[in-house]
């Protein structure tokens, strides 16, 4: 536990502008931000007496190590800074909401040539235009049904309609009148983007000129005597009608609006948002957060609104935003959504009348679901600290493993093998935090030997990004002996450094992992220690981990190992295996981090596998691109073909010239064809004539 003090920046060092600050842990990484009208004040206020203080602000405060700060020139700028570093580096005391769910959307892909209308869950893309969110996907799919009639928009996948294309027929929908059928011609792409922006339009709320146009055109057809198309009209008039029951009128004057609810108590708060648009409510989504950071509801107010529309723009962010609590600097926050509209955004508390009405439905929404999730969570707590407990308690363990690391090796009769990391931390799954290894030390099939190779670097990276931020108060055995001296906290602007590159073969889970910098608050790839490392594998696996942290000088890590065969815990130097009951928490625990880290090494290593059987001796010349690959492919037909021809047949592939040629003659000389494949019913022998490999 640090003492502010040691950290707490000289008097006049803090200037008194508006601006954003951090504060960082002995670690470097950024455990909260804030922003302040004047930073001074602000600041300053966190380092008064300890017993002042709110208990949590009071834990982050000894929880960090330094201070830093970023002067802008508005208070709108630094609501901007503040999300953006809210976002970038996950800061573990400041409010985050989660979707209790994954909502559905309604799609409209307008940034292809021939939009398509379709149900999208997950991170929002660029030239889409979203409606809802749904509770249901049935949901939108019962109403975009209804809607094709008047709105015959694409909604077939890319291969589907590609086929179309090729085969000069449509689909069903197109015979039956529920697609304008762009892919074999019926419509222009000009007409057709028409029919799903005027899609847009209807959904959007502006649903009245749609209506009236089609009863007006329906009158004109039964005074002309066209009494089938009159029918028509009529039947694509009621199907709208009916698209537009499935959303109640809650507000007669049409209005479009964003109402925010909040249900809190002292631990945990649930957020309920209903999207109001032409009177009507288009979506509804929830979110929960703990309150990790001293907070009011005009504080959990603006962390929605960061939230909500920190990615949005244009009519994404509506005209009006209903709040139980106006946030502390409405003006900025009011100003902030303005600029994100590109028009002027009401921020207010509904008083009277309809909008106060909806606004206590919308409350009652939001007590329901905080007290679902506390009934939810209650159970799921008390059940991962039970089997954590159990854990300690079997290994002799003195506090409960918060971060267990489990690894596994994974190969095929000795090939492509690699390894796996997984991290549980408080008995959950931490994907951001898992790696993957590939063994490089040696050849062959020997997975203790993989175990140990795996297990020492990974804890080698640990010690070199320790000795890094000079965390050392003496040297380990066995660590490098030169590392820097340690370095106090410096108050003032971040100082970034050159980015450490990462090991080739250790790589991240998840692709939006960040590269280890110096001093940037990212998560680290292997910085943070775990309290238990967890091997699937017997003795052999668990002595190999053990010497790997011996020969590292690292003592304070408990290891052991679980054997798949009788699902017996092995502890290193024990002869005999602890048993944990059947029934028990603990080893349900166990069990699923074992079982995680074999799917997620077993993934890698297939994924691995396909991608070597799917290599081309091609891909060794050096200069030839994938274009030029697949011209060579495409003139002669196969690799085999290729092969078999001489170095002025390949100059003639357009874009091939004589040296190109030589290099791709001498690499599939030296690269030996693949055995012929044989069919096991007749005995054939197939011939190689794909492109991809040989």
């Amino acid at each position: 536990m640090a003492d502010p003090s040691s950290y707490r920046p000289k008097p006049g060092q803090i200037p008194d502008s508006p601006g954003v600050y951090k504060f960082r842990d002995e670690h470097r990484r950024v455990i909260y931000v804030g922003k302040a009208k004047n930073l001074r004040q602000r600041v300053a206020n966190y380092f008064q007496d300890l017993a002042n203080l709110h208990p949590r602000t009071r834990t982050m405060v000894t929880t960090a190590a330094s201070v830093e700060w970023t002067v802008v020139s508005t208070e709108v700028e630094a609501l901007q800074l503040e999300y953006s570093w809210i976002k970038e580096f996950d800061p573990r005391f400041n409010v985050k909401y989660r979707d209790d769910k994954s909502y559905p959307y309604l799609a409209v892909t307008l940034n292809e040539e021939f939009p398509r209308v379709q149900v999208m869950r997950g991170a929002k893309k660029k030239g889409v235009r979203y409606f809802g969110p749904y509770g249901h996907a049935w949901a939108i799919r019962e109403t975009v049904d209804l809607m094709l009639r008047v709105f015959p928009v694409r909604t077939c996948s890319a291969g589907v309609f590609k086929n179309a294309a090729r085969t000069g027929r449509p689909c069903l929908l197109g015979y039956i009148g529920k697609c304008s059928a762009p892919c074999v011609g019926r419509v222009t792409p000009e007409e057709h983007r028409d029919l799903a922006e005027d899609f847009c339009d209807f959904m959007a709320g502006r649903t009245g000129t749609y209506i009236r146009r089609l009863e007006k055109d329906m009158m004109q057809a039964a005074e002309e005597m066209e009494y089938e198309r009159a029918a028509r009209l009529r039947d694509d008039a009621e199907a709208l009608k009916r698209a537009m029951e499935k959303s109640a009128v809650v507000l007669a004057d049409a209005t479009d609006a964003d109402l925010i609810a909040v249900a809190e108590d002292e631990l945990e708060a649930a957020l309920q948002i209903f999207h109001v648009r032409g009177g009507r409510v288009r979506g509804q989504r929830g979110w929960v957060t703990d309150k990790v950071e001293a907070v009011d509801t005009s504080g959990l107010v603006e962390h929605a609104l960061q939230q909500l529309y920190g990615e949005e723009r244009g009519d994404a962010v509506p005209k009006e935003v209903l709040v139980p609590a106006l946030p502390e600097d409405t003006e900025a926050v009011s100003q902030w959504l303005a600029e994100r509209r590109g028009s002027q955004v009401s921020l207010r508390i509904p008083q009277r009348g309809d909008k106060k009405d909806l606004m206590a439905t919308v409350q009652r929404n939001a007590q329901q679901a905080l007290g679902l999730h506390k009934t939810k969570r209650a159970s799921d707590l008390t059940t991962r600290s039970r089997a954590l407990e159990e854990i300690a308690e079997a290994l002799g363990l003195d506090t409960a493993p918060l971060r267990i690391e489990c690894y596994d090796i994974s190969h095929l009769q000795g090939d492509d093998v690699v390894a796996s990391m997984v991290v549980f931390e408080d008995g959950l799954a931490r994907k951001s935090e898992y790696r993957r290894f590939q063994i490089k030390g040696f050849e062959g099939q020997d997975d203790v030997r993989s175990m140990h190779e795996v297990i020492g670097r990974r804890f080698k990276r640990y010690l070199q990004e320790k000795e890094r931020t000079g965390e050392w108060e003496e040297q380990p055995t066995g660590a490098p002996a030169d590392g820097p001296a340690p370095t106090g906290p410096v108050p003032g602007p971040a100082v970034t450094g050159p980015g450490l590159a990462p090991a080739a073969d250790e790589r991240p889970a998840v692709a939006d992992d960040t590269e280890p910098r110096e001093d940037d608050g990212r998560p680290k790839r292997f910085a943070y220690p775990p309290q238990l490392v967890v091997v699937d594998g017997g003795q052999p696996q668990v002595a190999a981990a053990k010497r790997a942290l011996d020969e590292l000088g690292i003592d304070d890590i408990a290891v052991c190992g679980l054997a798949k065969r009788l699902e017996e815990v092995w502890l290193p130097d024990d002869d005999d295996p602890v048993v944990l009951p059947r029934s028990s928490e603990g080893l349900y625990l166990l069990q699923r981090v074992r079982d995680e880290a074999h799917r997620f090494a077993i993934t890698y290593q297939r994924a691995k596998r396909a991608k070597r059987i799917r290599t081309s001796p091609l891909d060794d010349v050096s200069g030839l691109g994938e274009t030029r690959k697949q011209a060579l492919i495409k003139h002669f037909g196969s690799v085999k073909k290729l092969r078999q021809a001489t170095i002025d047949e390949i100059c003639e592939v357009p874009g091939i010239g004589r040296r190109t040629a030589e290099s791709v003659a001498a690499a599939l000389a030296s690269t030996a064809p693949a055995a012929p494949a044989v069919n096991t019913a007749t005995g054939e022998i197939i011939e190689e004539d794909d492109g991809g490999s040989s």
